[in-house]
C-alpha cells in the first residue's frame, strides 16, 4: 500500500482515494498559524479523503477533530491514519450536509472539496471522478462547504477553503453574500496548484463588507499569479 508524506506524517492511501499530495500540507499548516488567533474550540475538516490535512491540523494545534467525507473507504484511510499516529479524529461518512448535529459549532475548519470542472475530468484519469469533480464550474462543492461553515463556525471561527484557481474564488467572493452572509473573506493565496482562501466568520452584516472589501483587495494583487491548471 502507498504512504504518502505530508507535514512528516505518513499517509496510507490507495487508487480508490484521491492521492494525498504533499503540497496540499500548506492548507493545514497555514490554518495552524491562524488558529493561535481564534476562539477555543473543535476543528472540522470537511472532504477529508484519508484524513491527511485535518491529522496534520491536530497534530500541529492539539484541537478535538472531526472529520466528514461521503466515501466509507477514505474514511477508512481516516481512521487507520489517525489510529497509527495516536490521533484522536470523530471520522463520519456522511455527506458534509448531513453529518452535523444543528448545535455543533467549530473554530477551525478546513475543506478542500473537488474542484476540478466536469469537462476536465477526463484530465485526471487516475484519480477517482467523486474525489475531484466540482460540478460544472468546478465551485459546487465549495459552495457547499461555505453553508456549512455559515451553520457550524463559531463567531471569529476562521476557514481555509481550497479550490482551483483564483477564478474561482473571484465566483465565490462575489456570491458570499447570498451563500455565506456570516463569512468574510480575508485573504488568498493562489499557487500553481490551486488557491487557498481564507475566511473568518462573524455577524452577517460584518460578512457581507468584509466579502465585498476582499472581491476588491483579491483584485488589487493580494495572490500570487497563477501559471496554467492546477493539479487537484
Amino acid at each position: 500500500m502507498p504512504e504518502t508524506d505530508i507535514g512528516g506524517l505518513a499517509i496510507a492511501w490507495d487508487r480508490r482515494v484521491l492521492e494525498p499530495r504533499p503540497w496540499t500540507a500548506e492548507q493545514a499548516q497555514w490554518l495552524a498559524e491562524l488558529a493561535v488567533d481564534a476562539p477555543p474550540g473543535p476543528a472540522l475538516e470537511l472532504c477529508s479523503g484519508a484524513g491527511h490535512l485535518g491529522l496534520l491540523l491536530t497534530h500541529l494545534t492539539g484541537r478535538p477533530l472531526v472529520q466528514v467525507d461521503v466515501d466509507p473507504v477514505a474514511g477508512e484511510f481516516a481512521r487507520a491514519n489517525a489510529a497509527r499516529h495516536g490521533i484522536a479524529t470523530d471520522v463520519r461518512t456522511a455527506s458534509m450536509d448531513e453529518a452535523l448535529g444543528e448545535d455543533e459549532r467549530f473554530a477551525l475548519l478546513l475543506a478542500d472539496p473537488p474542484w476540478v470542472e466536469r469537462a476536465r475530468i477526463g484530465d485526471f484519469p487516475d484519480d477517482p471522478v467523486r474525489a475531484i469533480d466540482g460540478g460544472d464550474d468546478g465551485t459546487a462543492l465549495a459552495r457547499l462547504c461555505l453553508r456549512v461553515a455559515e451553520a457550524h463556525l463559531l463567531d471569529d471561527g476562521v476557514l481555509v477553503l481550497q479550490v482551483g484557481d483564483q477564478g474561482q474564488v473571484d465566483r465565490i467572493a462575489a456570491d458570499l453574500d447570498a451563500l455565506a452572509p456570516r463569512l468574510r473573506l480575508v485573504d488568498c493565496r493562489v499557487r500553481e496548484r490551486g488557491a487557498l482562501a481564507h475566511f473568518v466568520a462573524g455577524s452577517p452584516l460584518t460578512g457581507a463588507v468584509g466579502a465585498l472589501g476582499a472581491v476588491g483587495a483579491v483584485g488589487r494583487g493580494l495572490v500570487d499569479a497563477q501559471k496554467g491548471h492546477p493539479q487537484p
